[in-house]
């Protein structure tokens, strides 16, 4: 089989990851690939050299003097990512030699031009909708040369849902490399992983974790430096520390060593990745109750809290959930959450739209 990955160019497909979207690419094209796919890769910028991306052609753009002078003129890095995703689809319309093309990108043009292509385009929805893929998606579910080309997979139910209005997704959780996020002895303190921005909300975490009494530690890149220096810097304390952006053996050895992982949505994750990683390294979980989180953080290996929940119940929640069995959150993690669950199931979807499992 051969497999056609197309990326998010926004952010490198490298460790140390800017989000689930890259986590999810980096080890789907090296998991396809320890099976046997032959997978071409097209990737942005500074992308991990070991996959050996097709690098998403973003920078150049050549336009005339005129062209610039347009008071119309769209911003030139919505430019370039047109173009190179343009650039692309463009050039696979005239291969025959592609099973099918996987998208894993947030822009519109692969799923508007999936009806140019030869073979089928399987677009995975990571995000809720977005003003400039929903109507994509729409037009798209209206073409019936689009219709036979084109299939979306969501990585939840909840994120399914969302997007049900224009689409019929199939559903695959993202997976975690169990592999490296290995179990790990806990520990005293608490942790939070993401990106530092307001809709993942740091600031409710602090706050639990000083309900609990318990030291906090944060780890992360900074996206939102306002949204930092407001709501986390003036927080920090020997009680709650700032770690920085650790790589993947760094997060492993942090997870792994603390009591229990906060994470604490305010807007609804399409998927929650940081939860799974930490059940993974044994390390039980405690969340706010938003999108996705509650399909895998079940009973037993986490607790869920209200949106609205407070320092009380946030205290409770903490002190129920360092006492779950460390060894559960890991056997739930490699069963329900491991990368290659995540894979397989991607294999049995490019067999069933391509029709190659009936061939074989």
């Amino acid at each position: 089989m051969h497999v056609v990955v197309l990326a998010a160019s926004k952010h490198p497909i490298a460790e140390p990851f800017a989000g689930g979207l890259e986590s999810l690419t980096w080890h789907l094209v090296r998991g396809l690939r320890r099976r046997g796919v032959d997978v071409t890769f097209f990737a942005g910028p500074g992308s991990d050299p070991t996959l050996g991306a097709t690098e998403l052609d973003v920078a150049p753009l050549r336009l005339s003097d005129t062209a610039r002078a347009d008071v119309s003129m769209v911003p030139e890095a919505w430019l370039r990512e047109h173009h190179a995703y343009l650039q692309v689809m463009l050039s696979l319309q005239r291969r025959d030699d592609i099973d099918v093309v996987h998208n894993n990108s947030l822009h519109h043009l692969p799923v508007a031009m999936a009806g140019a292509l030869r073979a089928p385009v399987l677009t995975t929805l990571h995000t809720p909708p977005t003003p400039w893929l929903e109507p994509a998606i729409a037009i798209d579910s209206s073409a019936r040369t689009s219709r036979r080309n084109s299939h979306f997979v969501a990585v939840s139910r909840h994120t399914a849902q969302s997007w049900s209005h224009v689409a019929s997704p199939d559903v695959v959780h993202n997976g975690v490399d169990v592999r490296r996020w290995v179990a790990g002895p806990g520990g005293d303190d608490l942790v939070w992983v993401g990106r530092i921005v307001p809709e993942k909300a740091p600031h409710r975490a602090i706050a639990m974790a000083r309900a609990s009494g318990r030291r906090l530690r944060i780890a992360g890149p900074v996206g939102d430096a306002g949204y930092f220096s407001r709501h986390v810097a003036g927080e920090l304390d020997d009680d709650v520390s700032y770690v920085g952006h650790l790589d993947t053996d760094g997060l492993v050895a942090l997870v792994g060593s603390s009591a229990a992982m906060l994470v604490t949505p305010e807007w609804d994750e399409p998927y929650g990745l940081v939860a799974a990683e930490s059940l993974a390294c044994g390390t039980p979980v405690v969340a706010l109750d938003r999108g996705g989180l509650r399909e895998f953080v079940v009973p037993g290996v986490g607790v869920l809290l209200p949106r609205d929940a407070g320092s009380g119940e946030a205290a409770q929640a903490v002190a129920t959930a360092v006492r779950l069995d460390r060894a559960d959150c890991r056997a739930h993690a490699v069963a329900a959450c491991s990368v290659d669950v995540m894979v397989e199931r991607y294999l049995e979807l490019y067999l069933s739209i391509t029709g190659l499992r009936g061939a074989a």
